[in-house]
C-alpha cells in the first residue's frame, strides 16, 4: 500500500490520524446492528455533491469494520465515471470493475487483498461513461446477487458517485440494502438535504457529518 496516499487520505492505517478511529468505532457499531437486526448484507455510501469525503469514509468504515471479529467485508468501488479506491491501495495499474463488467476479465482476477485481514477491495479502473445504464444492467445485478451468495456473513460496501452528479445512485438503488449519505458540514443547504433524503427513502439509515468540529473529531454519524 502506499503509506503517503493513504496519510493524505486520512485513511485509519496510516500514522498521526489514528484520534478518529474511536468515532468510526461508533458509526460501526450503529451500521453493524441495524444491518444484523435486518439481516441486510449491503451498504452503499453517497453524498449529495463532490468532495465531500465519501470515499474517505468507506474506505475507513469498512477498515473498522472489517477490525470487527469474525467479520468480512468486501469494499466496491462502484463510482464509474471517477474511480478513486484502488489508487489508495496500490500504485501500480491493476484491473477493475469496468474490465469485469465489460466481460474482459474474470470477478476473481479483479480483487484486491490490501494486508488488512478479513478485508477485500474490488476497485474501478477505467472510466464508463454511460454508468447508470451500466448499473442498472443484468450484468451488475448478476455480480450483486454473486457477491451477496458468496459468503454468508460479509458486508458489501458500494462506493457510489455523488447523489446530484447523475441518476447512478437511484438507478442502483434496488439492489441494495441500505445507504448512508456523507453531507460536509456547512458546504450544503437544508434544502438540498431534504431532497437527498427525499431521492433516498427509507434506503437511508443514516448520515455523516464530515469535516466537522466536533470535540476534534472529524465525522460524526447520526
Amino acid at each position: 500500500m502506499d503509506t503517503q496516499s493513504l496519510r493524505d487520505g486520512r485513511i485509519l492505517l496510516a500514522e498521526g490520524i489514528e484520534g478518529i478511529t474511536d468515532t468510526y468505532k461508533i458509526m460501526r457499531t450503529h451500521i453493524l446492528q441495524r444491518m444484523r437486526a435486518n439481516s441486510w448484507k449491503t451498504l452503499a455510501i453517497t453524498s449529495p455533491g463532490e468532495g465531500e469525503g465519501k470515499t474517505t469514509t468507506a474506505i475507513n468504515l469498512a477498515i473498522s469494520l472489517a477490525r470487527e471479529v469474525n467479520q468480512t467485508v468486501l469494499l466496491v468501488d462502484l463510482d464509474l465515471k471517477r474511480p478513486a479506491i484502488g489508487r489508495f491501495f496500490t500504485d501500480q495499474e491493476s484491473l477493475g470493475i469496468s474490465d469485469y463488467l465489460t466481460g474482459e476479465t474474470n470477478l476473481a482476477d479483479i480483487l484486491i487483498h490490501p494486508g488488512i485481514e478479513r478485508l477485500v477491495i474490488m476497485p474501478g479502473r477505467k472510466k464508463i461513461t454511460h454508468s447508470s445504464e451500466i448499473l442498472s444492467s443484468p450484468r451488475v445485478i448478476q455480480l450483486v446477487d454473486e457477491l451477496k451468495s458468496r459468503y454468508e456473513d460479509r458486508i458489501i460496501l458500494f462506493d457510489m458517485p455523488p447523489l446530484f452528479a447523475g441518476d447512478d445512485v437511484i438507478a442502483f438503488l434496488p439492489y441494495v440494502d441500505g445507504v448512508m449519505l456523507v453531507v460536509e458540514d456547512g458546504k450544503i443547504s437544508k434544502g438540498e438535504l431534504a431532497q437527498s433524503q427525499d431521492l433516498l427513502g427509507d434506503k437511508c439509515i443514516g448520515l455523516v457529518l464530515n469535516k466537522a468540529n466536533m470535540a476534534g473529531a472529524s465525522v460524526g454519524y447520526y
